[in-house]
């Protein structure tokens, strides 16, 4: 029987990016932070140190910019993780700029080493490792110097048990040949591109030895905190069934959905941990709907969340949803902020389900939504939104999303977006003319597994919320524009 060594994960501090690494950094690994200017690098590499840095665990920052340590640190403190008594106490800057100046790389090494040696530090950064490779370059000994200095810097480093984390700016096509690359054992890459005006930033672990990652491309920003990763959902075949699978045999438990004759339109009400889309016009009723299915959800016991893209929240919230609101019955996403991402929302989302204990979930709409993305991410808005959908099914929470169409009145769609098969359940709200008066007709269009109506019933929209009123028998000539007489059988409304 063989027994392994256990590497043990130090949190960084960073949100979000423990998730990606796959619990954390290994301790006493080689890394590399890789991107273009003005990426994030030096920003990343300070959270990580001041996030990690203890007085028994201290840390060497090696400068090797033409500039002094200072200057760096007046942008640095802005940040609320930047910590000033841990300055010189738990984390020591020296610049390595003299060193530099020579060109001699060796010079470099035993100014690192001579400096670990003095201070035993637990996690030791090199920020910027590219301007020491470029030392070497245009030499002829110089590819031979630089393999030299990466082998004995790792080797030093490792065998003194420091984590270590060299910072420099790198293309892709850098890692082909760079020995560097080789050598690390974590190369953290980031990256920031210009779509249409709107500054997009992804992050993307290309190594990390001993442990599975987060593979792919996950966007991060770099806000008033510092930075925060946002993770890419990755959905498996088994996150949600009812999704993927296209049947379902086993209906789950009922919910209702706070409107009384449409749950009974819905064969019983709306299975629990389906997704329903609630698509129509505007004014025909989504958003009062939604705060009916959150509300109802209240009065059961289960708190809910709305992210409501169409205003800000505030101008979003009606009465009833305000009340709820401000008694910590229901949580409000904040959309305030413009060039969204899926992962970002879906993150924020996660963690609020997670702290309220949630069950309800809504989102209203889509189309606003779409509109708050950054239009690199619209591209894959439908694709983005499956992910959505899945993760937070496959969370046990149920799903009301609105969905805002054009009333063409004799052309039936549920969503502009191609999205209604990725819902288990669908409600459409439709205008129809009767008697020179716009008057709400709604009908159930599926419920994924389950019996429902396909009647359509005419509904109001009163003090109490939607009220729903008797089928309409002669809906085929209402749908084709003949006079039918007004139908007026509305129960009374439910004040849930």
């Amino acid at each position: 029987m063989t027994n392994k060594v256990s590497i043990r994960r130090l949190a960084t501090g960073v949100p979000g990016l423990d998730a990606l690494l796959g619990g954390g950094l290994p301790e006493f690994s080689f890394n590399l932070i890789a991107g273009s200017p003005g990426s994030g690098k030096t920003t990343l590499a300070h959270q990580i140190m001041f996030g990690m840095a203890q007085p028994d665990r201290p840390a060497l920052y090696f400068t090797v910019l033409g500039e002094p340590p200072l200057k760096m640190l007046r942008y640095q403190q802005q940040f609320p993780f930047f910590e000033l008594e841990k300055v010189n106490h738990s984390i020591h800057f020296i610049n390595l700029a003299d060193e530099i100046s020579h060109g001699d790389s060796s010079q470099v090494l035993a100014r690192i080493l001579r400096e670990v040696e003095a201070h035993s530090p637990a996690l030791v950064f090199v920020d910027s490792f590219r301007s020491i490779m470029l030392t070497a370059e245009g030499r002829p000994e110089g590819d031979a110097m630089l393999q030299h200095f990466v082998q004995q810097l790792g080797m030093h480093l490792t065998s003194w048990q420091a984590t270590t984390f060299l910072v420099g700016e790198y293309q892709i096509s850098d890692s082909e040949i760079n020995p560097v690359f080789t050598v690390a054992d974590g190369l953290i890459w980031l990256t920031q591109n210009l779509y249409d005006d709107s500054m997009i930033r992804k992050i993307e672990i290309k190594k990390m030895r001993g442990q599975a990652t987060l593979p792919g491309l996950h966007t991060f920003r770099i806000n008033d905190a510092g930075i925060e990763v946002f993770p890419r959902a990755i959905v498996s075949a088994g996150i949600a069934p009812q999704v993927a699978a296209g049947t379902q045999p086993d209906v789950p438990e009922r919910m209702s959905i706070g409107v009384p004759r449409l749950d009974e339109m819905l064969g019983g009400g709306l299975p629990r941990g389906y997704s329903l889309l609630v698509a129509g016009p505007a004014g025909s009723g989504k958003t009062i709907l939604a705060t009916q299915f959150l509300a109802e959800g209240v009065r059961c016991g289960e708190s809910g969340i709305i992210a409501a893209f169409e205003k800000s929240p505030s101008q979003s919230l009606n009465r009833q949803l305000d009340r709820l609101v401000r008694d910590g019955h229901v949580g409000v996403i904040d959309t305030r902020s413009l060039d969204l991402s899926i992962d970002e929302t879906l993150y924020d989302l996660t963690r609020m389900i997670e702290r309220m204990q949630a069950k309800r979930v809504v989102i209203d709409s889509l189309s606003g939504y779409e509109l708050a993305l950054a239009p690199a991410f619209r591209l894959q808005f439908r694709e983005s939104l499956y992910r959505m959908v899945a993760v937070l099914t496959g969370m046990g929470m149920t799903v009301l999303m609105t969905s805002e169409l054009e009333d063409r009145y004799t052309d039936l769609r549920f969503s502009p977006h191609g999205a209604a098969f990725l819902t288990d359940a669908i409600i459409v709200q439709r205008y129809i003319e009767i008697e020179s008066r716009l008057e709400r007709i709604t009908a159930v269009v599926k419920v994924r597994g389950s019996a429902h109506s396909n009647a359509l019933h005419l509904f109001e929209i009163t003090d109490g919320g939607i009220v729903i009123g008797e089928p309409l028998h002669h809906y085929e000539g209402l749908l084709s524009g003949q006079p039918t007489r007004r139908a007026t059988n509305f129960p009374p409304p439910h004040r849930g």
